[in-house]
């Protein structure tokens, strides 16, 4: 065999195994195509809708995630603004907080005694937690004036528990556990 015969025997090879391979993936599309035309054109239909559903509620929660990215900032100088307005300086947190009792007590017409604090600090937050720990003495329609003073005090107040007694001459004793922060 001379080299020009070989060389065109290669050739023929190769062009062969090439056309060989075009026919397989011809047949492998034939097939694929024939299996999807078998769908009916409700199935399809049914898959495109459930499709555009999906995207759009992707959509929806990468617009929500959207939102609260931009809302952070705003987040961020509320909750400063909390921390600053609602929590009081340890310095004068327990005179404060005494005084503010003491003035509820006063006017919802009961008698405050045996207040007590305990701290307790609050790890990387700022903040020094305090319970306190209050009895008032009074009919019971004071003591619902006094809860009610404690939700309205301009003081950041957590009822914890509570327990009533009877006292003497009609009047309940209310023993209140209470928490509240000061800043450090």
């Amino acid at each position: 065999m001379s080299a020009k015969s070989s060389s065109w025997h290669t050739t023929k090879l190769a062009a062969t195994i090439a056309l060989g391979c075009l026919l397989v993936l011809d047949i492998g599309l034939g097939i694929f195509l024939w299996r999807g035309s078998r769908q009916q054109p409700e199935e399809l239909r049914a898959e495109r809708d459930r499709l555009t559903l999906q995207a759009k509620l992707r959509k929806a929660e990468v617009d929500r995630g959207n939102a609260i990215r931009a809302s952070l900032p705003q987040v961020g100088r509320d909750c400063t603004k909390f921390y600053q307005d609602t929590f009081l300086e340890k310095a004068v947190g327990y005179s404060s907080v005494e005084a503010d009792l003491s003035a509820i007590a006063n006017k919802a017409g009961l008698h405050a005694s045996d207040t007590n604090f305990k701290e307790t600090e609050v790890k990387d937050r700022g903040v020094t937690e305090i319970a306190i720990s209050t009895s008032v003495e009074g009919s019971y329609s004071s003591v619902i004036k006094f809860i009610n003073g404690l939700e309205q005090s301009k003081n950041f107040y957590l009822l914890n528990d509570l327990h009533l007694t009877s006292a003497n001459a009609g009047m309940i004793k209310l023993q209140l556990d209470l928490r509240t922060y000061f800043r450090t």
